[in-house]
Parts: structure tokens; sequence; C-alpha cells
């Protein structure tokens, strides 16, 4: 039986709509080809050429955003208040919010090409920096840990037959305060 790859290595369907009104935040690094970054065009490239696929869907762009609660349930089902351009991080000025949270929750409605039915569907995550707890249609996938690696769930049992699919993405990164591994990431950043 063949797979087939959902990307969300991070991906683009037109179920969430590319939003003239979206725009990056007011950010003091900004390159020249910031201008050039639009929701309907985010890293529309195969994102690991030497596995390329047929058939694939990315699901870059668009995507509802709110900040979490520590214990809080999954917004299953809820438009969430603010819009992030994803792959960007929610701290760049590309993502369009420029804010930091350590608790995020991130929503994405996308429909099944209709060719794919009754196949096996992997989702794919470039990398969620730190935890990641992953829900399609109210269905909890897993949970995984590493903000540098890449990971997969299979989600063809958690499909609906037809329709919009909800994805859900629930994201913890203490940044510095946790004991992760990390980078340069510190929440009070002073010198070199």
């Amino acid at each position: 039986m063949k797979t087939w790859l959902l990307f969300l290595a991070f991906a683009t369907y037109p179920t969430l709509p590319a939003r003239a009104d979206w725009q990056p935040a007011r950010g003091p690094l900004l390159t020249r080809w910031a201008k050039d970054v639009r929701p309907d065009r985010v890293h529309p490239e195969y994102p690991r050429p030497q596995m390329v696929r047929k058939d694939w869907l990315n699901l870059n762009g668009l995507w509802q955003l709110a900040f979490a609660k520590q214990g809080e349930e999954p917004p299953l089902g809820k438009d969430l208040p603010e819009r992030i351009l994803v792959p960007y991080p929610v701290e760049s000025a590309l993502s369009g919010v420029m804010k930091h949270g350590d608790r995020l929750w991130y929503r994405r409605l996308f429909t099944v090409p209709k060719g794919w039915q009754g196949k096996r569907l992997l989702l794919h995550f470039g990398a969620v920096d730190w935890e990641a707890t992953v829900w399609v249609n109210g269905k909890e996938l897993g949970k995984h840990q590493g903000g540098y690696d890449g990971f997969s769930f299979d989600i063809s049992e958690a499909l609906k037959q037809e329709g919009e699919q909800e994805l859900i993405v629930g994201v913890w990164d203490p940044t510095d305060a946790g004991t992760q591994p990390r980078g340069k990431q510190v929440l009070r950043p002073s010198g070199i």
C-alpha cells in the first residue's frame, strides 16, 4: 500500500485563505527579501529533495494561533483569535506576530485531495521547538520533544471520509527555563 505525505514541514492548501491584511510585524532586522514574503507562497518547494514524492500537500501558510495556559484543553472546533505565517517562529517579524509565548495553540483546516482517499497519509513536521502534541479531528496522535529534528505521524485513522480536516498543534517551549537542550535562545538576551 502506498503512503502519501502531507507536509507540515510546514505547508498551503487553500482552506484558510491568504489574507490580504496579513503583513510582517515591524521588526528591527528585516532583510530586503521580507517584502516578497506572502501567505500564499511560503516555502512552496518540496522540503526533502532527496526523498521527493509525486503526491504531497504543503501546509505552510496562514494558520490560526492562540496563546495557551498550562493544562488547557486543546481548542478543538474553535476558531483561534490570531493568525501566524508558518513556518516562521512566533517571535519573528515574518510570522506576523512577533511576540513571545511559552505555550501556543496552532490550528489549521485542510482538505485531503480526492485521489488520496483510502491511502496511508503521513503528516511530517520539519521541526517544532520544543515539545509538540498533535491532534487531527480531535484524536491525539502523539507528542514529540526536540526542537531541531523532524518527526512524522500516520494520520490515516484520524481522517474523516470527506470534507475539512482539523489539525491542532499544541506547543510548549520554555526557552531557557527548562532542562531541554537549547542554543543561543534566552528570555533575557545580553552580550555575546
